[in-house]
Formats: structure tokens, C-alpha cells, sequence
């Protein structure tokens, strides 16, 4: 299992869609989509996306040396 952390590359704007994409093994095009057909729904989601964006990871910082 994959630690949930924003990728360096293929990011758009913080890299939270590309995350969650990865993580469920989907494409992060796929993911942007059913995030902005989700915005069109009542609810957080542009509070959740900002919320994932300062409480994820960038993924070079979750890197180890091992």
C-alpha cells in the first residue's frame, strides 16, 4: 500500500486530485473530474480540498533514506 502523499509531478494545483487518483489507482484526470462534478453538489468540498492540501505530504518530503 502506497503512502497518501502529493506527487511532485502531475500535479495541477496542490497535487490533492493526483494523490487520491494514485491512492485509488484511477487516472488524476478522472479524479479532477468527479471533484468538479462533485462541486455542483451542497457540501465542504472546496474546504476538504484545501484541508488535504496543507495536511498531505509533498511526496519528496515523505521519502526516506533507507
Amino acid at each position: 500500500m502506497t503512502a497518501l502523499a502529493r506527487p511532485t509531478n502531475g500535479r495541477m494545483i496542490g497535487g490533492v486530485c493526483a494523490a487520491l487518483a494514485r491512492r485509488f489507482g484511477t487516472s488524476a484526470t478522472t479524479m479532477r473530474v468527479i471533484f468538479l462534478v462533485s462541486c455542483l453538489l451542497p457540501g465542504p468540498q472546496i474546504l476538504l480540498y484545501i484541508a488535504l492540501w496543507i495536511l498531505l505530504p509533498s511526496e519528496n518530503k515523505t521519502r526516506t533514506a533507507w
